[in-house]
Parts: structure tokens; sequence; C-alpha cells
């Protein structure tokens, strides 16, 4: 069997693609696909160039792949066509097992992410591809920029409210794909990841107040307080008002949800959210 990774040079494929080889798997059945190839020093494995945006890339990298992991783009708004383009090369390409990294509760969520990957599975179920979607909720990695800023200034700012997060570090994440991967008995399932743990962003301040030594007070923002912040910082409109609609998911309840289900895929308990940001 021979594994496709795309997106392999960031953070999670590098992940994934350790999993895969600590799980066992024989370097020589993996492929590690890259925009840019010269990322990809000290994988590993064998690397192709794989382009969302260059279908001829795509066709090229799933010459001889069993099974693919698409993790999802990383440029809001062009997503869903970029991934159909991969959906599309694996279905003509007869790949036996396309697993997909989505977003929590894609089909039903008013995350202002969810559209894009509402529409990528509703193309991958059209494409009648043997498939797994993993609805990864956030990463604890995405809070390293809170962490640093707050223990300079004391202070964590946001527009969450009292909305939870059921964060997990990459690398448990990376562990759940590397487990689908390797065992046809996930074809068909629909998995809802997330930490152990539900936290509130005055558990978050609380634990950036572990790290850093000093107290940390999260302060609660009002979304126009917010977005004037966020502007008065650089942002541009268009960015400064995604970043206040997130929160807004997040207040809403959006991230909250954790049933354990990524642990039992892992056979491990989830990095707690200090071990995660020390990391970070």
């Amino acid at each position: 069997m021979t594994i496709l990774v795309t997106g392999a040079t960031g953070q999670l494929g590098r992940l994934v693609i350790q999993s895969l080889l600590e799980r066992g798997a024989d370097p020589q059945t993996i492929v590690a696909g890259a925009r840019d190839v010269t990322k990809a020093e000290g994988l590993g494995v064998r690397v192709v160039h794989l382009d969302y945006t260059d279908p001829a890339s795509i066709n090229a990298a799933l010459d001889g792949i069993d099974s693919v992991l698409l993790i999802s783009g990383s440029e809001v708004g062009q997503r869903t066509a970029q991934h159909t383009a991969v959906i599309d090369a694996a279905t003509a390409a007869g790949v036996s097992k396309l697993v997909y990294t989505s977003a929590p509760k894609a089909t039903t969520s008013d995350l202002v992410l969810a559209p894009e990957h509402k529409a990528t599975e509703e193309a991958i179920a059209a494409s009648g591809l043997p498939a797994v979607i993993l609805r990864n909720n956030w990463y604890t990695e995405n809070y390293a920029a809170d962490v640093a800023r707050a223990a300079e200034t004391g202070v964590l700012a946001s527009g969450a409210g009292d909305g939870r997060v059921a964060s997990a570090s990459r690398k448990d994440y990376a562990e759940a794909a590397a487990v689908v991967l390797l065992d046809d008995g996930h074809i068909g399932r629909t998995y809802e990841l997330g930490g152990d743990v539900a936290w509130t962003y005055g558990d978050l301040a609380a634990a950036i107040a572990e790290i850093a030594g000093r107290e940390v007070e999260y302060r609660r923002l009002t979304s126009d307080e917010q977005l004037a912040a966020l502007q008065a910082a650089g942002l541009d409109e268009g960015t400064a008002g995604f970043v206040v609609a997130l929160d807004a998911g997040i207040a809403g309840g959006a991230l909250a949800d954790t049933d354990g289900t990524l642990a039992r895929l892992i056979g491990r308990p989830t990095t707690p959210l200090v071990e995660g940001l020390r990391a970070a």
C-alpha cells in the first residue's frame, strides 16, 4: 500500500509522516506531496511536486498511489476548488482510500471556516471514493502568538466570551491520521476529533500565567472592541473581521464538544493544554 500525504512540508504534514514511520510504515511506501520540494529535506521519504492549483502536478503525484491524505489547504476562499482538484484526480486514479482533514461539525456548523469544508465533504461523497473524514478541532499551537503576547503584556484579550475550545496538539491529530491511513477498518467513518478537555479562555490565561510565571488577565471584548483592536494592530478590515467571526463562533460553542474519540484512536490521552503550549 502506497500512501500520499499532501501538504507534506506543512506543520501537520510533517508530523503525519513522522507518525506513519513511528507506527511501522515502510518509508518506501510513503510519498510526500509538496508545492515546494526544496522544503522537504529531512522527511525521509520520496518527495513529489504537488500544487493544489496545478492539476497536472496532482495527476502525476497520484501515479501508483493507493491511499491519499488530503490535508486541507490554507488559502481561505480558494480551498473548495483546490480540494476538488485532488478529489477528481484521486477518483480518476482509482485510489482505494481518501482521508480528509475537515472542521468540527463541518456540515452543520455556523463557524466561518465551515462552508469550504462542507463543500469538500460533499465533493468526496459525490465522488464515491472510499473515505475517512477527520473533523479536527483547533490546534493548541494556534495560540502560540497569544502566549507570547500575554506573557509580555499580562493580558489575554478575546471576543470568545465563555466559549470552550477542545483543542489538541498537532501531534495528536497527526497520529490519528496515521492510524486511519494504516487501517482500512475506518473507511466510511466521520470522526469528530478534539482534546480530552474543553477549556475556556480563562483557563488559557491561567495556562499562560503558569508558563510565563506572571499573572495574566483574561479581558473579554465585544465584537466591535475586538475589531477595532485588531485593526489598530495593523490587520486589514477583512482579516480582522474574519478573526472576530471566528471568536464569535467559539463564543457560541462551535469548538466546545469533546467525547474522547481522538484519545481512543491514538491509544493515549491527548496532550494537556499547558504541555502543548510549552512545546509550541
